[in-house]
């Protein structure tokens, strides 16, 4: 069987050249829509991103529901450079497939469920991925939505293992999970969120009802997923009815089938077995009042997203993410696992009159877009960290701390991969100022085009990608390190682009996860006078109390001619959160005081241009407000 061409992996100016390998479409489920989505937020990002899925993936005994999604329908849509080579049966495909992706800087390899472990490693040992000691090959980076199974077999741990333990990080969605991959070997374990990749669409308006509180569980029926133990609680409460969507799966849709025929339920439980299409989702939502999912056991999961899109309360029980995602009593009911009697009362209470009113009131809209940059944000950080197996050497053998690695292995990571772009003073438009005050969105709009313009990866928030813009133009004019050897620290968070700019340019920053108020308290690690460079460049801008703290840390810990790039808020309607324009001289003479110049000059009547601004758009009677982001050089 011949295997289509593969596309080129290399030749663009992407920071880094990324293989995703796991399920796509035509395969279903929520892990394919995730790998999916990934491989689209990854290029968004400006990295080069091939997708690797499976011809066949599961042998049948482990999936006894049909794969393909019914009709040809994807969920999400498809990433358009993807190749359907692996298959599970054929191993000769896992070797030919390894082999071409010996040149990309990262292998991401999605885990679901271990009996595809063995096809996992003979693809990464074909990429040199791993192997003996010493090898230079691709990154692996895995990403484990359940590093066991749900219904585990024999053998399970060691082939989990065996993965985990040759990665140079793992990825996972709940702290549960981090301690079980932790207890399987794996050298580097990173917590994220599991980021939203809802199928359905938009939420459908909700037609008018004024009958029973109406339930739905929306999704497969497996044992873990507790479905019986809702429908058995369903016999003694009255006032509610219960829609089952979703294939149901040997012995546990069995039960579900039979418990809903028991006479006692009255009809009030409809069992409608079978896949439910992408295009039915958000109709099926609107029909309903309230999600519910009583699971036995779970790792993460983004139905609670789900739900709360579509504007409907849940009802939960506490396992995996699902109570941090629930504001219990607010917009949902949480119980705890397998106890009939308490979902038993919580049945009675979404009964009561106005109390699922009362919860869908509450119910507030996800956040889309900012998971997704926190999650591509650590992947590319992961990515870009040296490896702790090179040169067979262990974890424990390393400098402990971020900083202590990144100083110990930044010669071995530049001999493994040098700058994709080079930028140099006279590239730079002459306009753009490392010190600027951003008052309308157009020039933060325009300044993602410069970015684009000079080969800067994309970056999707203009604010952040303004304020990262200002930063790179320091490094690049003032701070002067063709060979990237600056130690640089960025405190800006996942969301902006600095750090994989920096990175493009050849330098391997450090990024540390300060944000909001906890970054006051933060005390940064590091030995006096020994960071080139420290920017902490949320898109918000850094709160007044903080910028105090951040000019004195950036004091001592930086060199001499080393810089600091920080973003600060300015308006007089919250003195709490943002520096009053009167009291910014004061922010200027400390940083002074502390021998820290500023580069450039906040010129000008900064209240002025912020009135201007805010008269400009014809809304004279709301406060002025700016983001001014500030460049300063250790004297």
């Amino acid at each position: 069987m011949s295997e289509p061409a593969a596309p080129a992996l290399g030749g663009s100016d992407a920071a880094l050249r990324v293989a995703v390998v796991g399920p796509s479409h035509p395969f279903k489920g929520g892990v394919a829509s995730h790998t999916t989505t990934l491989a689209h937020e990854l290029a968004d990002a400006g990295h080069d991103v091939t997708l690797v899925s499976w011809s066949h993936l599961y042998p049948s005994a482990l999936y006894p529901g049909e794969q393909a999604v019914p009709g040809g329908a994807p969920d999400v849509d498809p990433f358009p450079r993807t190749l359907r080579v692996l298959s599970w049966a054929r191993p000769d495909t896992w070797v030919r497939t390894g082999r071409r992706l010996r040149d990309v800087d990262v292998i991401v390899v999605v885990h679901v469920v271990p009996v595809v472990v063995p096809a996992h490693l003979a693809l990464l040992r074909a990429a040199g991925a791993i192997g003996g000691a010493g090898h230079r090959g691709p990154r692996v980076v895995v990403i484990a939505h359940n590093v066991l199974p749900h219904e585990p077999h024999p053998g399970d741990r060691q082939l989990v293992g065996s993965l985990v333990h040759r990665a140079d990080a793992v990825v996972v969605h709940s702290d549960e999970q981090a301690r079980v991959a932790a207890g399987l070997g794996a050298h580097r374990v990173r917590e994220v969120d599991l980021p939203p990749h809802l199928p359905g669409g938009p939420p459908e308006p909700r037609p008018e009802h004024d009958g029973p509180v109406r339930l739905l569980s929306l999704g497969i029926v497996r044992d873990y997923k507790g479905v019986d133990l809702l429908v058995d609680a369903l016999r003694d409460v009255g006032g509610v009815t219960l829609t089952v969507a979703g294939e149901l799966w040997g012995e546990a849709g069995r039960r579900v089938r039979e418990l809903a025929a028991d006479p006692r339920l009255g009809g009030r439980v409809e069992v409608h077995g079978g896949y439910v299409p992408a295009d039915r989702i958000a109709g099926l939502l609107a029909r309903h009042d309230v999600l519910a999912l009583p699971y036995r056991s779970a790792t993460a999961s983004q139905n609670v997203l789900l739900a709360r899109r579509h504007g409907l309360p849940v009802l939960v029980t506490s396992v995996g993410t699902f109570p941090r995602q629930v504001r219990y009593g607010v917009d949902g009911l949480v119980v705890p696992p397998g106890d009939r009697d308490a979902l038993v009362d919580a049945l009675r209470r979404l009964a009561e009159p106005g109390v699922v009113a009362g919860l869908a009131a509450e119910v507030r809209e996800p956040d889309l877009s900012g998971p997704w940059a926190n999650y591509v944000g650590a992947i590319e950080a992961l990515a870009a960290e040296p490896s702790l197996l090179d040169d067979g050497a262990e974890a424990s053998a390393v400098p402990l701390g971020p900083l202590g690695r990144a100083r110990a292995t930044v010669a071995g990571l530049r001999a493994r991969r040098g700058p994709v772009l080079e930028l140099n003073s006279q590239d730079l438009p002459e306009a753009l100022r490392s010190t600027e005050l951003l008052t309308v969105d157009a020039e933060a709009v325009a300044a993602t085009e410069v970015a684009r313009s000079l080969g800067l990866p994309r970056a999707k928030d203009p604010v952040a990608a303004w304020a990262a813009l200002g930063a790179i133009a320091a490094l690049v004019r003032i701070l002067d390190d063709p060979t990237g050897t600056a130690v640089v620290v960025d405190e800006s968070g996942s969301g902006s682009p600095f750090s994989r700019w920096a990175r493009a340019l050849g330098f391997a920053p450090v990024e540390l996860e300060l944000t909001g108020r906890r970054a006051a308290v933060e005390v940064l690690d590091v030995d006096t006078a020994s960071l080139d460079v420290l920017a902490r460049l949320h898109p918000g801008g850094c709160t007044a109390s903080d910028v105090d703290h951040v000019v004195g840390q950036a004091s001592w810990a930086l060199r001499s001619g080393g810089l600091l790039a920080v973003t600060v808020p300015i308006g007089d309607d919250d003195p709490d959160f943002a520096v009053r324009p009167a009291d910014l001289r004061g922010v200027l003479a400390r940083a002074d005081d502390l021998g820290l110049a500023l580069v450039g000059d906040v010129d000008g009547d900064v209240l002025g241009r912020m009135r201007e601004a805010r008269d400009w758009f014809g809304d004279s009677d709301s406060p002025a407000y700016a983001v001014l982001r500030l460049v300063f050089r250790r004297r």
